[in-house]
Parts: structure tokens; C-alpha cells; sequence
């Protein structure tokens, strides 16, 4: 005999407290009342906290994702074809998204895709490409449709009425102390994700000192319940789990990432980079049933044959931005003033913290602290020494890019802590970790 449905906002909180599990229905009562502003803050902060400690199952997992995901706006890309999203749970160096989709459109998939601004020491997509002079990520429903239809690829910013009850919550999870909770994570990551409209997803969970899940073993379990989450709903999801000890290729910082990316699809970027975004093709394209060897050859001659690489320069064109600097991305505001990390001894670089160069970035301006903070694009570190690497005593292992010396200090600071020097040779930790589909 099934237990009788919860009728009183206490009830359902008491339920979760005692360690039952809520159907859509109540979470629908829950989630949507407090949208509604029917279900005060006091309630919802009580309700998050019993999630915190109690948990929810895989099927409430998706049923509270597709609630919050169903709270507002949903995008419709049925007049799009093979339409796919990609998702970073966030790095530093990371400009995957700004050569993956460029990339995946001229590999005939639709692209339309919402992205974020960087917050603390990740960076955002929305950022960096607002580093490219007139680029905006404001679009109408329309002219989004229209370019993604004509292009391969649309990409804006985060609306406000996409999964908003993604935000309030987020907002109350904040300062409640229940943001290192599991289902919360990948509800709301998921959540945006189906509302945006794409039938296949492909996720790319990073794991490491710069990312948020620090183990692998945490980053498999996020992985697996947002694909669980995306196949309840009908999707095709795959996720890539990838390392995140040390920052993605050798440029941290909006413009600097711009010119790092327009190198990549111009088929010169760095190993590391130019790997991954191979790699998370090959999963978008097999999620639609083409053979890996054969998927894996195509998505490589999108950067050596230049098609990729006009897919970008169209879409920076499409949505406002000067196109020449797609052609010479050296013109891009990069902040004048320089200063270097010297190697004290020789050997080999045995680490380079990800934490530390994205906090470096954040203190030269280069980040934000909170939201809607204002940011320089132009600053921001290079890493001329990677782990593996050999160098020589008095050889410069990172180089800064500041104005006017702002954070200066303490950005060397930050490097010169995570950047280590030793004897042996260590040995590279691979990039990709796992895979769950």
C-alpha cells in the first residue's frame, strides 16, 4: 500500500527529514510553489538542508531536475537538425567551448547553445568571446533559431527565464551550507541543459585541484547521475570525465584563451587542448551512430582543413563581432605590462596548481568575485613550462600579463607556490579519465 501524499509544505519537508523519497508531484508542490513565491525561503532552506543529509534517489534526482527544468522558459530546436549542447563543469584555461562548437557545426550538427559568465577562479565562454570587439550574446528567439539554422551555431547567454528556479535555489544553497550535495549539483547543471532543447548532451566533468569535484571517484558519481538524469528524460547524454590538476593548454585569460583557441582550429594549438576537443567530438558524433575511427578522422580534419575555423569566423560575424580578429587574433586587447616566474633550480616541472593560476587571473582583474563584477579581458598568465617539461635554472616558467601592475604581487605569489621544479621526471597524468554513457 503506497504512503499517503504529503498535503502541507512541513509535511513534505518532514518526509525528506525522515528519509523518504518525494514523487513529482511533491516536488512540483515544493519547487514551483516556491517559484511562485507561495513557499517561503525558511522552508525551502530546511527542505535543502534535509536533501543535504538524507539524499534523494536516482528517479527523484531526474524528477527534481525536470521540475526545475520545467519552472520557466524551455527552448524548442524541433525545426533544428542533430541538434547537440556541451557542458563544462568548469576549469581554468578552459576555452573548450569557443573550438568544440565551431568544430561540431562544421561537422553538420546544430549548435544552440546557452553558456555562462566565469565566476571566481573558472572562466566563461561568455566572457572570453566578449573579448572579440562587437560580439554580443543577446539574441531574439528568432534571430538564435535563424543563425543556428543558417550557421551550425547560436550561442548567448544565460537567460533569466531558463530553469529559474535553478537561481533562486542556487541562491539559498549558497549561504545554507548545501552546495556540495550531490543531486542539487547535477539537478541544476541538467536542468539548464533540458531546458535549452538539445537531444544529445555531451558532458565534460573535470576533475582535479581547479575543478570543483576533486576526486575521481566524486567526479564518476556526478557523471553518472547527470547521464542517468539526461536518459530518464529521453536524451542522449554522454559524459567524459578529464583532469584538471593543472590548467587546459598554456593560456589562462579571456583574450589570451581567444587567440589560444583560434590557434587550436587552425591546427597549431597545444596537444592538450587540441586532444580534449577531439575526443568530446567524437562522443557527439557517436551519440549519433558514427563509427569512433571514422568520427575521430572527420573531427580532425575540421582544424586541419580550416572548416572549423570558418564556422567561427561566420558565427562572431552572425552575432555582431569584428570578424578580422578571427583572422588576426594578435590585435586583441591583451594588457601590456609583463612580469615573469623564474626557475630557481633546474630539472623538471613536476606540478602546475590549477587553482593557483585560475586565483592568479582573479587577482589581476581577469575574474569576478560575484556576479555582474566588471572584468579586464586583457589580462591574464602564460605557462611556458608544463608538467613533464625540462627547464633550466634562471629559464622563465610562467609569464603575467597585468595593467598597471594591478594584483601584480600577489599573482606572482600565487605562481610561484603552484608552480614546483624537481629532479625527476614525473610522470603526466592522462587527460581523459573515464567515460560514462
Amino acid at each position: 500500500m503506497s504512503a499517503p501524499v504529503a498535503r502541507s509544505i512541513p509535511e513534505l519537508i518532514a518526509r525528506k527529514r525522515d528519509g523518504q523519497a518525494h514523487s513529482r508531484a511533491e516536488l512540483e508542490t515544493l519547487i514551483l510553489g516556491y517559484v511562485r513565491g507561495e513557499v517561503p525561503d525558511y522552508q525551502i532552506s530546511a527542505w535543502l538542508m534535509a536533501v543535504y543529509l538524507r539524499g534523494m534517489s536516482a528517479a527523484e534526482t531526474a524528477d527534481l531536475t525536470l521540475v526545475m527544468a520545467g519552472s520557466g522558459e524551455q527552448f524548442d530546436l524541433s525545426s533544428l537538425q542533430n541538434t547537440v549542447d556541451k557542458h563544462s563543469t568548469g576549469g581554468v584555461g578552459d576555452k573548450t567551448s569557443l573550438i568544440l562548437t565551431p568544430m561540431l557545426a562544421a561537422l553538420g550538427l546544430s549548435v544552440a547553445k546557452m553558456s555562462g559568465r566565469g565566476l571566481a577562479h573558472t572562466g566563461g565562454t561568455i566572457d572570453k568571446l566578449e573579448s572579440i570587439p562587437g560580439w554580443s550574446g543577446t539574441l531574439s528567439d528568432e534571430a538564435f533559431l535563424k543563425q543556428a539554422r543558417d550557421i551550425g551555431l547560436a550561442l548567448v547567454g544565460q537567460s533569466k527565464d531558463l530553469a529559474p528556479a535553478d537561481g533562486l535555489l542556487y541562491a539559498l544553497r549558497d549561504v545554507t551550507a548545501t552546495v556540495d550535495c550531490l543531486p542539487l549539483i547535477a539537478s541544476s547543471i541538467m536542468s539548464k541543459k533540458l531546458a535549452s532543447g538539445a537531444q544529445t548532451i555531451v558532458l565534460d566533468v573535470k576533475v582535479g585541484a581547479g575543478a570543483f569535484m576533486k576526486t575521481l571517484d566524486d567526479g564518476l558519481a556526478l557523471a553518472r547521475a547527470m547521464v542517468d538524469i539526461g536518459t530518464h528524460a529521453g536524451r542522449r547524454v554522454r559524459a567524459v570525465l578529464t583532469g584538471m590538476d593543472a590548467p587546459l593548454g598554456r593560456f589562462a585569460g579571456n583574450s589570451l584563451e581567444v587567440q589560444e583557441a583560434v590557434a587550436t582550429l587552425s591546427g597549431h594549438g597545444p596537444h592538450d587542448l587540441t586532444e580534449l576537443c577531439v575526443a568530446l567530438a567524437v562522443e557527439a558524433l557517436s551519440a549519433f551512430g558514427e563509427e569512433a575511427g571514422q568520427a575521430e578522422a572527420r573531427a580532425r580534419q575540421t582544424l586541419q582543413g580550416g572548416s572549423a575555423l570558418a564556422k567561427l569566423r561566420a558565427f562572431v560575424a552572425a552575432q555582431g563581432g569584428d570578424p578580422s580578429y578571427v583572422d588576426e587574433p594578435h590585435k586583441l586587447d591583451v594588457a601590456p605590462g609583463r612580469a615573469e616566474v623564474i626557475a630557481q633550480t633546474g630539472g623538471f616541472v613536476q606540478a602546475v596548481d590549477a587553482l593557483a593560476v585560475g586565483q592568479a587571473v582573479l587577482v589581476l582583474g581577469g575574474g569576478r568575485e560575484r556576479k555582474g563584477q566588471a572584468i579586464d579581458h586583457g589580462v591574464g598568465v602564460e605557462l611556458v613550462k608544463k608538467p613533464g617539461e625540462a627547464v633550466q635554472a634562471g629559464e622563465v616558467l610562467a609569464r603575467i600579463y597585468h595593467r598597471d601592475g594591478r594584483g601584480l604581487e600577489a599573482a606572482q605569489q600565487l605562481l610561484e607556490n603552484g608552480l614546483s621544479v624537481g629532479q625527476g621526471q614525473p610522470r603526466v597524468p592522462e587527460l581523459i579519465l573515464g567515460r560514462v554513457e
